[in-house]
């Protein structure tokens, strides 16, 4: 039997290579583990950015593949009341600029038939600026492009017939001339730009197929965004085209009034294609319907009736003011009996725009005091009619 001492000293002996065998299986663990995670980190950078190859004299650089996703979502459709950045499809020099002494006057000359005027020169015409005769000058009837507006009233009393307008806006842009611009804009309930200013047919087509039917009708909020924001630089002839009843419903912010005083200030002619006839008809015929009926009958629907009487009431006012502002703004108003006829009425406007001429002068009052000017046109052969607006805003220095 070993001696006590000798046992204790081989069982300290084995606990101490235990010991030394753990840290070295320990450190050796470590190691190889440290290892493991270097190559794995490696991996990951590699795989989330690749190194760039070092480039060889022999060898083309390699361009990187697209990715259709990385053009994300499709823009939304801009809104009026935001300021749209405008196209350059068209180059400055495009656009007729004028001095802000000098006035551009859209003139549509008609003889007694009622047709178009085409080959007057600057003497056949006399301008009158509050009575007193300007002198016209010798580039008073050069060529100057037209940017029109078209706009629609996409709310309940049009909505219906939105094809028949998308139908006769597309014949309208189609007998522009090239250089002519168009834009497009929708209004109910909201004023929307739908297309900004454009030279492209197509891409007024695909602008028109976006329009929506809405409820109410922000008439005038409409006209005083598009005299606003749409014309707020350059010198051009410059026109809207409107499909409306022109009845506002009263949940916008502006007047009738401010509405034609911004497109004077813009100096905008305004054309007006009004459903009022077409809606005055179907009012009519149910009204004459109902008061044909019993005097039972007639009691029975008196609200009815009431309510027709006032709507034809709406529709005489709507009209009167609408001719207000196709004479203030030296444009025309169109009353169609149907739908139908919207083809032929574009047709009639875009016509007018081709042959309108562009008489220029220099005012001989010279105060910048931003006063309102009174023009009037005057045609040596009195067989003939000149339209143009009533006036213009002096600017202000």
């Amino acid at each position: 039997m070993p001696p006590r001492s000798s046992n204790i000293r081989f069982q300290r002996s084995f606990v101490t290579l235990v010991i030394v065998g753990l840290v070295l299986l320990t450190l050796a663990s470590g190691v190889f583990t440290g290892i493991s995670i270097d190559v794995s980190a490696q991996k990951t950078n590699q795989t989330a950015a690749p190194k760039k190859p070092q480039s060889r004299k022999n060898s083309p650089a390699q361009k990187p593949t697209p990715n259709p996703n990385d053009l994300g979502e499709a823009p939304p459709v801009p809104k009026l009341h935001v300021k749209p950045e405008r196209e350059q499809d068209v180059t400055p020099g495009e656009v007729i600029s004028v001095t802000t002494t000098e006035v551009l006057l859209p003139v549509t000359v008609r003889d007694s038939q009622g047709r178009l005027v085409n080959d007057l020169r600057r003497q056949d015409f006399k301008v009158f600026e509050d009575s007193s005769e300007q002198p016209l000058s010798e580039i008073a009837l050069r060529q100057v492009p037209v940017d029109a507006v078209l706009m629609v009233d996409a709310s309940s009393s049009v909505a219906s017939n939105l094809d028949d307008f998308r139908r006769a806006a597309e014949g309208f842009a189609d007998r522009l001339a090239a250089e002519d611009r168009i834009s497009l804009i929708k209004f109910d309930d909201r004023v929307e730009l739908l297309q900004d200013w454009t030279q492209s047919r197509f891409q007024l087509q695909r602008a028109l197929k976006r329009i929506e039917p809405g409820m109410f009708t922000r008439f005038n909020d409409a006209l005083l965004l598009a005299a606003r924001d749409q014309f707020a630089r350059g010198k051009s002839r410059r026109a809207v085209i409107v499909l409306s009843d022109g009845i506002d419903s009263g949940r916008g912010a502006t007047s009738l009034e401010t509405a034609v005083q911004a497109l004077l200030k813009a100096q905008v002619t305004a054309y007006i294609v009004s459903n009022t006839e077409i809606s005055r008809a179907t009012k009519r015929a149910e009204l004459d319907s109902l008061l044909g009926g019993s005097d039972t009958t007639v009691r029975f629907n008196q609200l009815r009736i009431d309510d027709l009487r006032e709507g034809l009431r709406v529709l005489d006012q709507s009209e009167k003011r609408l001719e207000e502002i196709a004479a203030a703004t030296g444009g025309r108003l169109y009353k169609p009996r149907t739908f139908d006829a919207l083809d032929s009425i574009y047709a009639e406007v875009a016509e007018e725009l081709r042959h309108q001429y562009a008489l220029y002068y220099t005012p001989l009052n010279r105060a910048r005091d931003g006063g309102f000017r009174r023009v009037r046109v005057e045609m040596v052969n009195p067989s003939y009619g000149a339209t143009t607006r009533v006036g213009y805003f002096a600017p202000k220095s």
